[in-house]
């Protein structure tokens, strides 16, 4: 069975989902508004391709230490209701559908927390989900992850394993992503699409031949 693989923020969906996440608490009085400067700077990073993850990861969970994954799960179904379902590109929803028809199966890859990733992709009919793991003691988060991060090379490393205990290949696959992050997973599958791409992004594309696309919400 062929693949799909896509990037979660910026490519299924109009926004980076962590980043809404933190408003979101912010807006909700579950993280203090003094989060946002940092968090913006981190992004600028990321876009740039340098940030740390480890560093972004450690801070961003700081909220959720020692709540219960119940009560997280809780905020992120109102959170993927209010806000990321409405910002869902209605070209991502076609690309879906129609990978869907024809017997693909669809992954969808990201360097976001799985507590995010997870509950948007279900309501998105995406069963099969490669995502930062969040660490828990006792039914509560510890403000820690676990495991290799999927992000930048750390993608290609989980979907490998991922392939191997499923018994896929990347053979005759498709990726799509919108950030200079996932070139190394562009470069893995067989035929690479880039999604509203930077500068940057955009040179890689046009060298490699790499189909763009330009989806708006």
């Amino acid at each position: 069975m062929p693949l799909a693989i896509f990037d979660l923020d910026d490519t299924l969906i109009d926004g980076d989902s962590s980043s809404l996440f933190l408003r979101y608490q912010v807006e909700h009085q579950l993280a203090g508004a003094d989060m946002l400067a940092r968090e913006a700077a981190m992004m600028a990073d990321y876009r740039a391709g340098r940030l740390a993850m480890d560093d972004y990861m450690a801070f961003t969970l700081q909220p959720l230490g020692q709540c219960t994954t119940e009560q997280v799960a809780h905020w992120a179904d109102d959170y993927l209701r209010t806000w990321i379902l409405p910002r869902v590109f209605p070209q991502a929803h076609a690309a879906l559908a129609r990978y869907r028809a024809e017997g693909w199966r669809i992954v969808v890859v990201s360097a976001t927390g799985e507590h995010l990733v997870r509950p948007i992709a279900a309501a998105l009919g995406v069963d099969d989900v490669l995502a930062i793991q969040l660490e828990t003691h006792a039914g509560r988060y510890t403000g820690r992850t676990t495991g290799t991060l999927t992000y930048q090379h750390g993608k290609v490393l989980r979907l490998q394993a991922w392939l191997s205990s499923q018994h896929e290949t990347l053979d005759g696959s498709h990726g799509y992503s919108d950030s200079i992050n996932d070139v190394p997973l562009l470069e893995a599958v067989s035929q690479a699409h880039v999604i509203n791409p930077d500068a940057r992004l955009l040179a890689v594309a046009d060298e490699r031949r790499w189909q763009t696309l330009a989806w708006r919400h």
